[in-house]
């Protein structure tokens, strides 16, 4: 097949035209010869015709009566039909015709077939709806529609989150409901001028207690320009629940848009770096994100969000495109005996990375005195330091694998933490899923006595703290896990109870 110059020589050969033959420009046969630049401009003012001639015979799409637009519209789905209607404000009243949407929600919303008599008052129903088209307003059953398709996917939803797992507290089917909600989750980078960077999730694992979520690519804007990142979840307005999603989900179909989270990016500086390897160094920003920047460029390689499966689906779905999902008041629980403090808390705690779990576990009874109360916060002990029969060790090699479409790495000692506290009725108490890193501890232990380097982990929010440290074990290559304590604010302790301690 001919290409560049040769191609343009063949259409100018087939296409018959004034100005001289290839003759008559000098055009000889036999290989090496090039066309001259005569003929070359021959074909340039050729096609200069040829496109001159086509926009003159173009008709322009808006400039057709309504009558034939109706009828084109007539021929597209639901989702085309939204899209269409973006595009000006005479299609989008067009776009929004009851008798183009009465159709749609009939065949969508239909009664099944059965082989029983269909009632008389159905069939009344239906055609009083037929007839009465046009005392509807404008765009009526466009809005039914809408509404009745969301409906649907939420009550489906709803179903699949009631079975709870007994281990965790949360629902056990959550991939089914995000598998039918059709949810996903973009970043919305924010320049210093307002000029929104909206970024389509790369990668999605679902471990345990929570998501993660990764963001990579070759196009990210200039670091230097940019202000803050938003965490938003996105639903599609329509799901076919027969048609698998996609890797990415169809971009171009309208979707709603929630923010869970704003970050600022002027945040990322040595007093939230978690750690870094020969090419990369990773912050972490509150609440659970990961934000990874090539250390040669010092501009970004990924984005990694670690979200909670508690209430993860009200978060994602139901706030707006600028305000969060704010929770519903809570309603406190009477504790039938507050002078003994906290007593059968659950803990269920996952420190992960990549698909490996280094520590899952469930604790259970866990209790706390009122004597325990201390800079505000009250000491619930998991693992005990002089307790050797609690100790637990950490199961491979501790690390944060990460990834980017040209390089992949793992950074030593930081990881993923998840942590579900249960109160003594099963309810999620406290829960958090955000990185954490494996740091040499300072402080002095009196009441330890180990073999091996001493490490701990931190992490602290407005709900608590959590304290871990372990000891690294030289003969065996491993970290043990010698004390684990949960450090619950008292403000959140009497809110959730009503209780004055």
């Amino acid at each position: 097949m001919a290409t560049g110059r040769g191609w343009a020589l063949q259409q100018l050969l087939r296409c018959p035209g004034p100005g001289p033959t290839p003759g008559a420009v000098g055009l000889r046969k036999g290989p090496g010869v090039r066309p001259t630049a005569d003929l070359l401009k021959h074909y340039a003012r050729h096609r200069e015709c040829h496109r001159r001639a086509a926009s003159d015979c173009a008709v322009s799409l808006d400039g057709m009566p309504s009558e034939i637009l109706l009828k084109i519209f007539s021929y597209l789905d639901a989702v085309n039909l939204l899209c269409i209607g973006c595009v000006n404000r005479r299609f989008y009243h067009l776009a929004s015709d009851n008798f183009i949407w009465v159709r749609i929600y009939s065949t969508a919303f239909s009664p099944k077939r059965s082989n029983w008599k269909v009632n008389s008052v159905e069939k009344t129903a239906v055609s009083v709806n037929l007839l009465s088209l046009e005392d509807k307003e404008a765009g009526y059953w466009k809005k039914e529609y809408i509404a009745k398709q969301i409906a649907s996917v939420k009550a489906t939803v709803a179903q699949l989150l009631q079975p709870v797992n007994p281990y965790t507290g949360l629902p056990d089917k959550i991939k089914e409901a995000l598998r039918v909600s059709g949810l996903g989750w973009v970043i919305i980078l924010r320049d210093k001028s307002g000029k929104e960077y909206l970024t389509e999730r790369v990668h999605l694992s679902v471990n345990d207690t929570s998501v993660s979520v990764v963001w990579y690519g070759k196009n990210w804007p200039c670091l230097a320009t940019l202000s803050t990142l938003d965490l938003c979840g996105v639903t599609p307005v329509f799901m076919d629940r027969y048609k698998s999603p996609t890797k990415n989900g169809d971009v171009r179909r309208p979707r709603w848009r929630s923010l869970i989270a704003k970050y600022s990016l002027s945040d990322l500086s040595e007093s939230t770096l978690m750690g870094c390897d020969g090419l990369i160094r990773v912050f972490g920003l509150s609440p659970g994100l990961l934000v990874g920047l090539w250390k040669r460029e010092e501009e970004l390689a990924f984005v990694m969000a670690n979200l909670h499966l508690h209430q993860l689906m009200e978060r994602s779905i139901l706030g707006s495109a600028t305000i969060p999902y704010d929770l519903p008041p809570h309603s406190p629980f009477l504790d039938d005996a507050p002078e003994y403090g906290l007593h059968g808390y659950q803990l269920h705690v996952d420190l992960h990375s990549g698909g490996i779990s280094y520590l899952c576990g469930t604790f259970r009874n866990l209790f706390s005195k009122k004597g325990y109360i201390e800079n505000g916060y009250m000491k619930l002990v998991v693992i005990n330091f002089n307790n050797n029969t609690q100790h637990v060790p950490l199961i491979g090699k501790v690390g944060l694998s990460w990834r980017t479409n040209v390089f992949e790495g793992r950074i030593e000692s930081c990881s993923i933490m998840d942590v579900t506290l249960l109160d003594d009725s099963g309810k999620p108490f406290w829960c958090f899923s955000s990185p954490v890193c494996m740091r040499l501890s300072t402080s002095p232990c009196d009441t330890c006595d180990f073999l091996g380097q001493r490490y701990c982990i931190d992490y602290v929010d407005s709900e608590g703290r959590v304290h871990v440290d372990l000891v690294w074990i030289e003969e065996t290559e491993e970290y043990f896990v010698v004390n684990l304590a949960l450090y619950l604010s008292v403000v959140k302790i009497n809110h959730w109870f009503g209780t004055e301690y």
